[in-house]
C-alpha cells in the first residue's frame, strides 16, 4: 500500500512537471503553498470561519462575543434542525472553489476542500462520528451535471474528519424545483415545499447522528426543507454542513 502511495505521489509531481496546476481563482501557477488548485496568495485569503459564529448556521460575529449563539437571521426563523457549521465565507477564492466544482465539472477541487475543512477550527470534531447526507439533486439536474456536488462535498468532509464518518445518502428530491439562486427567502421555501422524501427503502435509526450536507448556506430553506423530512421520518439528532457561507 505505501509503495502504491509512493508511485502515485511521483507520478502526480511528474504531471505536475509537464502541466503545472493552475489557480482556479487568479490563474497563476500554482507553486508551493498547503493547496493544490489555489496559489499561495490567493489560499491565503481563504476567510476560515472560526468562533464566536453563530450555532446554527455557522455565520461569523463580527468583533468580539462571549460564546456563539444565534445571529439576527437565525433567530427570527424556525429551524428544523439544532446546529450548524461552515468552513469559509463565501468570497474571492472561496467562492472561485465552489464554482468550479458546481458549475465547471472541477471534482479536482475536493482535495483542497478536504484539506480546508481539516484546518477549520472545530468543524472536524462537529462531524466526526456523524452520518453525513448530502442535500440531493433532482435525477434530472443530476444527468445534467453529471454529479451531485452535496454528494462528493460529504466525501470530502468525510475525510476530514477521519475514521467514525460515513457519507450516507438518505433523501430523494421528488419535486425539480427551479433555480433558487435569485430568490427571496419567503418564496425558497414556498418552492420548496415537500421537496424532498426519504429514498425508499431506508429507515431512519433515532440513535443516529445525522449532518446534512449542501455546497452553500444563503439562506436555509433547502437545508431546513431537507431537515425536516428527516424529523418526519424519525431523525432525533440533526446537524448542518455547508463549504461556504454567503
Amino acid at each position: 500500500m505505501r509503495a502504491a502511495g509512493t508511485l502515485w505521489a511521483l507520478g502526480r509531481t511528474a504531471g505536475d512537471l509537464l502541466f503545472p496546476p493552475v489557480c482556479v481563482h487568479c490563474g497563476a501557477v500554482v507553486e508551493g503553498g498547503g493547496l493544490r488548485h489555489l496559489c499561495a496568495r490567493c489560499g491565503a485569503l481563504i476567510v476560515r470561519v472560526r468562533p464566536p459564529h453563530c450555532d446554527l448556521c455557522g455565520r461569523p460575529f463580527d468583533g468580539e462575543a462571549a460564546e456563539n449563539r444565534r445571529c439576527p437571521q437565525c433567530a427570527e426563523t424556525p429551524a428544523a434542525f439544532d446546529a450548524g457549521r461552515t468552513c469559509v465565507l463565501l468570497q474571492g477564492p472561496g467562492r472561485s472553489l465552489v464554482h468550479t466544482l458546481k458549475y465547471h465539472r472541477g471534482v479536482y477541487v475536493l482535495a483542497d476542500v478536504a484539506a480546508i475543512a481539516r484546518t477549520t477550527p472545530g468543524l472536524p470534531g462537529f462531524l466526526r462520528g456523524a452520518r453525513l447526507v448530502p442535500v440531493p439533486l433532482h435525477p434530472r439536474k443530476e444527468r445534467e451535471r453529471g454529479y451531485n456536488q452535496s454528494r462528493l462535498l460529504a466525501g470530502a468532509f468525510a475525510d476530514a474528519a477521519g475514521p467514525g464518518t460515513v457519507v450516507a445518502e438518505l433523501l430523494r428530491r421528488v419535486v425539480d424545483t427551479p433555480s433558487q439562486t435569485a430568490l427571496d427567502r419567503r418564496t425558497r421555501q414556498e418552492n420548496l415545499k415537500n421537496a424532498f422524501a426519504l429514498r425508499k427503502g431506508v429507515a431512519i435509526n433515532p440513535t443516529d447522528h445525522l449532518i446534512l450536507v449542501d455546497d452553500v448556506y444563503t439562506t436555509g430553506s433547502t437545508l431546513n426543507a431537507c431537515a425536516a423530512a428527516l424529523r418526519h421520518a424519525g431523525c432525533v439528532n440533526l446537524g448542518v454542513v455547508t463549504f461556504g457561507h454567503g
